[in-house]
């Protein structure tokens, strides 16, 4: 009986690994991944609802132009997502702008 808990108890472990840590991490690496791959031009949305568009890039920061003459700067860490995938989803933004471009 004891070896049957052992067995449950690791089953357990490995089931959490697998749907809580595991998507967790991967997340975490595609957001440290396109923070460090930012470019002049990007459209991008911050962490507080943001959107706006890139100016300058630094090692931790980036400078972000929200409206005409008005720049914030913001920490990498402080950006969510490309305001494509904002507006469309994760990786609809092409699907989309292919539909809109065919009418």
């Amino acid at each position: 009986m004891d070896g049957i808990g052992l067995l449950f108890l690791g089953g357990m472990f490995v089931v959490m690994w697998l749907f809580f840590i595991r998507p967790q991490q991967k997340q975490a690496q595609q957001a440290k991944d396109f923070q460090a791959g930012l470019d002049k031009g990007a459209r991008i949305v911050t962490t507080g609802g943001i959107h706006g568009k890139v100016l300058k890039v630094d090692d931790t920061s980036v400078l972000l132009e929200v409206d005409n003459n008005v720049k914030l700067r913001i920490e990498k860490s402080g950006i969510s997502m490309e305001m494509s995938q904002a507006a469309y989803g994760g990786g609809d933004a092409d699907k989309k702008s292919d539909a809109s471009a065919s009418k």
